[in-house]
C-alpha cells in the first residue's frame, strides 16, 4: 500500500481537532482526481437528500475578480437541472455536504450470500477471481473524503457559466472513450449524434451550473481512522483542472 492510502491515525471522531491547511489534503486531492463520481448531500426543512454526480475539480480558475459570482478556489463543478430537488434545496439552503473516494466498487462474497434457501453454501469465486479481486481492492484505495462547503448557481449566460460548462464537458468524456472503443459503436451517425448532444447542452438554458467552494472536510480510512482539516485561502495557485 502506498503512502498515500497508509491507514491514518485512530482519533476520536467526536474530538479530532482540525488541521488548518493552504491547500487541500493530498489524499482528498487524489480521490478527487481519480474518482468518476461523488455523492452531493443537500438538506431543507431538516430533509436530507443524496444525489450521485458527475463533476470537475478545479484547484483554481481565471475568475478571481472580487466582483465575480464564482467563489474562489478549489472549487467543485456540478451540473443540475433546476426543477431537481437537490437545486430546490441547495438554492435554499446553500450549504452541502460532498463524499467521494477511492474504492472499489466491488462487494466481498460472504456467507449468507452464498448460501441457497435450502440451507446448502452456493458455489463461490473461483480462487483466481479471489485473488484478482482482493488485490485490486488493496492496490486502489482505503480512504473517503468528506468535503463540506457552499454551493453557487451560476447566472445563467454569465462568462462563468459558459466557462464552467466547458471544463465540466472536456473533463468527463470518459464514458463517450469507453463507448468508442465498442466495435458495435463506431458508426458515423453515433458521433454525429453525440456531438449533437454535447452541443446541446452547451446551448440547454435549463441546465444549471452549480460551483462548490470547499471549507473544510474529513479524511476517513477504512480502519476508522478519522483526519479533519480547514482550508485557508492559498496565493499563487495555478489553473488546474482536476490536477492536470
Amino acid at each position: 500500500m502506498s503512502d498515500a492510502h497508509a491507514p491514518l491515525t485512530w482519533e476520536n471522531s467526536s474530538n479530532t481537532q482540525p488541521q488548518l491547511a493552504t491547500s487541500l489534503p493530498s489524499e482528498v486531492v487524489n480521490c478527487l482526481e481519480n474518482a468518476r463520481y461523488l455523492h452531493l448531500a443537500t438538506c431543507t426543512e431538516l430533509q436530507p437528500h443524496v444525489a450521485l454526480m458527475n463533476y470537475t475539480y478545479l484547484a483554481s480558475h481565471p475568475f478571481a475578480d472580487s466582483s465575480s459570482q464564482m467563489p474562489s478556489g478549489p472549487v467543485i463543478i456540478m451540473t443540475s437541472n433546476p426543477a431537481s430537488r437537490k437545486t430546490v434545496n441547495l438554492t435554499a439552503n446553500p450549504n452541502v455536504s460532498l463524499l467521494v473516494h477511492d474504492w472499489v466498487s466491488h462487494r466481498p462474497a460472504t456467507n449468507n450470500r452464498n448460501s441457497s434457501p435450502e440451507g446448502r453454501r452456493a458455489p463461490g469465486r473461483s480462487s483466481l477471481a479471489s485473488l484478482l479481486m482482493g488485490m485490486n481492492t488493496t492496490q486502489m484505495g482505503s480512504i473517503s473524503a468528506t468535503i463540506n462547503g457552499d454551493a453557487v448557481v451560476l447566472p445563467v449566460g454569465s462568462e462563468e457559466e459558459k466557462w464552467c460548462k466547458v471544463q465540466h464537458l472536456e473533463n468527463n468524456t470518459f464514458e463517450r472513450e469507453e463507448t468508442s472503443q465498442n466495435v458495435l459503436s463506431q458508426s458515423t451517425s453515433n458521433a454525429e449524434s453525440e456531438e449533437a448532444s454535447r452541443q446541446s447542452f452547451l446551448q440547454d438554458e435549463d441546465i444549471r451550473v452549480v460551483v462548490v467552494r470547499i471549507r473544510e472536510g474529513r479524511i476517513a480510512d477504512w480502519k476508522g481512522g478519522v483526519k479533519d482539516w480547514v482550508l485557508a485561502p492559498a496565493e499563487g495557485t495555478t489553473n488546474l483542472t482536476n490536477g492536470v
